[in-house]
């Protein structure tokens, strides 16, 4: 069975939801003997921690192909999809799996040829702030309307997501959660060089810096707290530059917040492994990575109540009413009086996470969907 993987910026990396998913589960594919080829856009490049483990353009027995675009804002994901969409449909493929709302606005070509193709909706794309009401929100439910049109099959991560479909277009679709590893935990060395961050004296976000992660709201309940610990907000823009200006300025008559950038190998382990109380006050979600990887380090969470979140924490995380940011004030502020709580919640977090998702199950239910397609 050979599948092309089409919709990511680039493989192996962690700049994205999909990509971190991607490379994660595309080796344990390869593993269970599926030839699976990622279309990488050509405007992009592995990060310096991976460079290593690409050889003969090849990432742990992935096939890496580029797909032509142009290092443009809005422009660069479309172009990409529809070059890669148009190799795919030409290459020995069985399946053409989709990653993401827009890129499936291509779908229609493989499928003109009579290739199969299964699509994995990350998140309602269309409702991210960032793309706004115009022609790039109209355009991802251009490509919803059309996967739902083409696709053989649609997984979702989320319960909430699943009844959008089918009460919006009534299409079933079938639920496959994200997975985690075990982590290795490391020692505060290189944050402490970077940032002054020793163990335990700082609370922390990893995220993309965009307006439904709700890290403004963060920004305020932190500066109406009393506090010795430091806020750590470790991401990048996600063509989102003038929202990270926006939180900058928020955060500019406060030293005690940090803004790392983005980071990842040791440096993200580290603020990972040592944090006091890790974050997600996000107002939509797929399923976040970041909140599975915060519990899999042993951490204490307090994130927002969607659906998305509690259904994956239940009753072993801080939770606050989303978009509220009094009442996230006053959590994190109850978290950084009584280090009981925060104790309570840290104790077998992991072990929680790691029994209810792993890569192995994501690979093998993903596996079981490819075969069920190429049977239809």
């Amino acid at each position: 069975m050979k599948v092309a993987m089409v919709g990511h910026k680039v493989i192996p990396s962690r700049r994205g939801g999909i990509e971190n998913v991607l490379t994660s589960l595309c080796p344990i594919l390869a593993e269970k003997g599926v030839g699976v080829t990622c279309y990488n856009r050509s405007s992009d490049k592995v990060e310096n921690e991976y460079i290593g483990t690409v050889k003969d353009k090849k990432y742990k027995g992935v096939a890496l192909k580029r797909a032509w675009t142009i290092n443009h804002r809005g422009l660069s994901a479309m172009i990409a999809s529809f070059t890669a969409a148009i190799c795919a449909t030409f290459g020995r493929f069985d399946i053409v799996h989709f990653h993401a709302e827009g890129p499936c606005a291509a779908m229609w070509i493989p499928k003109m040829f009579g290739k199969r193709c299964v699509a994995t909706v990350h998140g309602l794309d269309w409702q991210r702030e960032k793309w706004g009401k115009g022609f790039a929100s109209k355009y991802i439910k251009f490509g919803e309307r059309v996967m739902v049109k083409c696709a053989d099959e649609i997984i979702v991560l989320s319960e909430s997501a699943r009844e959008y479909f089918k009460k919006t277009y009534n299409r079933d679709t079938v639920l496959i959660h994200n997975g985690i590893e075990r982590p290795v935990k490391k020692e505060a060395n290189e944050i402490t060089k970077l940032y002054g961050l020793s163990k335990g004296d700082y609370i922390c976000i990893v995220s993309r810096l965009t307006a439904e992660k709700g890290v403004h709201y963060l920004i305020d309940a932190y500066n109406s707290i009393k506090t010795n610990k430091k806020l750590v907000i470790a991401g990048d823009t996600s063509d989102t530059d003038e929202y990270v200006e926006m939180l900058k300025t928020k955060a500019s008559g406060n030293p005690d917040i940090i803004f790392t950038g983005f980071i990842s190998g040791d440096v993200l382990s580290e603020i990972y492994s040592n944090a006091y109380v890790v974050t997600l006050p996000s107002d939509i979600e797929g399923m976040s990575l970041s909140l599975l990887e915060a519990f899999s380090y042993g951490n204490a969470v307090l994130c927002s109540d969607i659906p998305e979140n509690t259904l994956v924490t239940e009753n072993k995380a801080m939770h606050f009413r989303k978009s509220n940011v009094k009442d996230l004030a006053e959590k994190l502020q109850s978290m950084c009086d009584d280090e009981e709580i925060v104790n309570e919640l840290k104790n077998g977090a992991d072990e929680f996470i790691l029994g209810k998702y792993n890569w192995n199950d994501v690979a093998s239910s993903t596996l079981d969907l490819y075969k069920k397609v190429l049977k239809k």
